[in-house]
């Protein structure tokens, strides 16, 4: 058997723990395979809850000012554009054969993606010329795909939803929908919670933003109408996915939460990361525009709106989509994003393909 790869990867965690959520994924998956892996991270306190036990195969460097003086492995990886320690590439550029530089890219729909996927940038180091790819992931045939475990799909067939509404203590009243926020502050919050009581509903509420709003608007009761809101634990990983498989319906954020939202093939709604140019609304309609282009417009029109408004970027409607017709689109649309190599898949060809 071929020795096992060594693979660097850096991540700088920017806020609201994405950045070290999607690395960690990587990471795992990675190592799942037989690679070995470090992750380089400046602030790795998130993973005491959302990886409490670790994974074989991955260790934890902290990427400390100055970083350790380590020497570079087989691969290299910067998430996001966070460039490593000027030392360690100096390492990279003084060994006979430098070793694949990765950028892995924030999640887009837009279409720049597939021109800029694979582009090599040159970077002077020492007097040599190293080259760094661009890794993008996306939804077509021409990027780099999505983050997904082997096993992903056929845990998700096998998973006992009672047993793990039971495990949290919980239990649904009859008729009573089960609906998952995890959010930023939104301004919308209020208006949703409004539209959600007409159903009844019981609102699992991830803990940071999502607790902290929930219990200002809701009260000690955590209760209005026919709406009741229980208030999660913090959630490692694996117990995050099994929580968007529980729900009929699932409020998600950021860029890890959303694609695990496509993989659990339920109805959900994205709350992008917010910019104050008002780049992200480009990037909201852009995912839509892809996601409901088959849809019927009788779908397709009151989703929008819904996205919209959570969004604050409308008004946000009076009632949410109907459930039926939803969850096949979403069904749909995870099984054409199946037909597409996973990301670490496309990643292990890519960097084969360099040698």
């Amino acid at each position: 058997m071929p020795a096992r790869r060594l693979w660097d990867v850096f991540c700088q965690v920017i806020d609201n723990h994405g950045d070290l959520g999607v690395a960690w994924r990587l990471c795992a998956d990675l190592a799942a395979r037989g690679e070995r892996v470090r992750l380089w991270v400046d602030d790795a306190a998130a993973l005491a809850w959302m990886a409490p036990q670790g994974h074989a195969g991955v260790t934890i460097v902290a990427w400390t000012d100055p970083a350790p003086d380590l020497v570079p492995g087989d691969v290299v990886v910067e998430t996001f554009g966070c460039d490593p320690p000027p030392r360690f590439v100096r390492h990279m550029a003084g060994r006979e054969s430098p070793p694949p530089w990765i950028n892995l890219e924030y999640l887009s729909a837009e279409a720049y993606v597939e021109r800029s996927h694979g582009l090599p940038s040159p970077v002077g180091v020492l007097g040599r010329l190293l080259t760094k790819h661009f890794f993008y992931p996306g939804f077509t045939a021409g990027s780099a795909g999505l983050l997904r475990e082997p096993g992903l799909l056929a845990e998700r067939q096998a998973f006992d939803r009672d047993g793990w509404l039971h495990a949290l203590g919980l239990t649904l009243h009859p008729g009573e929908r089960l609906v998952s926020l995890f959010c930023y502050a939104n301004p919308a919050l209020a208006a949703m919670l409004d539209v959600l009581t007409v159903t009844p509903t019981l609102l699992l509420v991830t803990q940071g933003a999502a607790a902290t709003q929930t219990r200002a608007l809701l009260g000690p009761a955590l209760r209005r109408g026919a709406l009741r809101a229980h208030m999660l634990p913090y959630l490692p990983q694996s117990g995050y996915d099994r929580l968007l498989w529980a729900c009929e319906l699932n409020f998600v954020r950021g860029e890890d939460s959303f694609v695990r939202a496509q993989w659990a093939g339920r109805p959900f709604v994205w709350q992008i990361y917010p910019q104050q140019d008002g780049a992200h609304r480009v990037k909201l309609l852009a995912f839509l525009d892809r996601l409901l282009v088959d849809a019927d417009e009788a779908v397709a029109g009151p989703l929008r709106s819904v996205w919209l408004g959570w969004n604050a970027l409308a008004a946000l409607p009076a009632t949410l989509p109907a459930c039926g017709p939803w969850r096949s689109l979403c069904e749909a649309w995870r099984n054409r994003l199946l037909e597409q190599p996973d990301l670490t898949t496309q990643l292990l060809g890519f960097v084969e393909k360099m040698r």
